[in-house]
């Protein structure tokens, strides 16, 4: 389980537009909220040092580069001590670009880019489904992202604990 990371308001709206567009250069951020441009690079620092921030990433349109196919996969394992061994291999396939160990009926479920449905029937038959420890695989192309965006933790409310003592 995660431990939770302590964020103040400030940091909150640093991290908020950040993940709104990563390429927001501090010194606008700084403006927006007040503070120096310096308050912002030791604050994104100490998240950065914390482990809260992992790295920063660019949303790349894949149709755009010939890989016109987003789709899901379900992957059933043989047994779920096998995960580690069965994510190594995914890990290992350029095409899938997330995989996540899950509860549910699939053991795994991942998110694979192909150019088109002759590249994703290769990359299912000729490696996935090759993999020791998969017992078969359960595919879902998907037709359009509806919603992508980041978690909204400026406007969010704090639950407090409903066992206060009366």
């Amino acid at each position: 389980m995660n431990k939770t990371f302590e964020l103040d308001d400030l940091d909150r709206q640093i991290l908020s537009a950040l993940m709104r567009n990563a390429k927001k250069p501090y010194t606008e951020i700084a403006k927006e909220l007040f503070v120096s441009g310096g308050t912002i690079h030791v604050r994104m620092k100490k998240l950065e040092e914390a482990g809260l921030v992992k790295g920063y990433n660019l949303d790349i349109d894949h149709g755009m580069l010939g890989y016109d196919i987003s789709a899901f996969l379900g992957v059933y394992l043989d047994k779920s001590s096998l995960y580690d061994d069965v994510a190594k291999a995914l890990e290992a396939i350029p095409e899938i670009v997330e995989a996540y160990y899950t509860t549910g009926i699939y053991s795994i479920f991942a998110k694979i880019i192909c150019r088109d449905t002759n590249h994703l029937r290769s990359i299912l038959h000729d490696k996935i489904q090759k993999i020791q420890g998969i017992q078969r695989t359960e595919t879902f192309i998907s037709l359009e992202a509806s919603i992508n965006r980041p978690i909204d933790i400026v406007n969010v409310e704090i639950e407090t604990d409903s066992r206060e003592e009366v």
